[in-house]
């Protein structure tokens, strides 16, 4: 994997990637990547050309797959930065953004979980769709 090639995205976005990849240490020469086709919504330029990014990080056995543009370069970006999120929460969890963020939905669903129990009672349906 190499960092040098442009990306479809700001260059603020890629210094920042390579910032948090010199923190953690990671090994770009351990990442595997492969394509092969997308699939879904998106039509002929999708469904024709290799834009599905899969990368391999063996040292920590993760596997991120990312097919969430037409372009490859922004799908090659997006699962980087996922997979450089899955190794901070390993690695350094009390630094790691996305695991703040998975916290505060946690509160926050739990939180409402709670007034809706004590609204409703605790053998309310959850759902108001029932």
């Amino acid at each position: 994997m190499d960092l040098r090639e442009r990306f479809d995205v700001s260059q603020a976005k890629v210094e920042e990637l390579r910032r948090r990849i010199e923190r953690l240490k990671i090994d770009l020469k351990a990442v595997e990547e492969c394509f092969s086709r997308g699939g879904g919504k998106g039509g002929q330029k999708r469904n024709k050309t290799s834009n599905r990014v899969t990368l391999r990080y063996s040292p920590m056995d993760l596997v991120i797959h990312c097919e969430r543009e037409r372009r490859r370069s922004v799908n090659r970006f997006l699962a980087l930065r996922e997979l450089v999120d899955q190794i901070e929460i390993r690695i350094s969890p009390e630094t790691s953004e996305r695991l703040r963020e998975f916290e505060a939905a946690r509160r926050r669903k739990a939180k409402r979980s709670a007034r809706a129990k004590e609204k409703y009672g605790a053998d309310a349906p959850t759902s108001r769709l029932v």
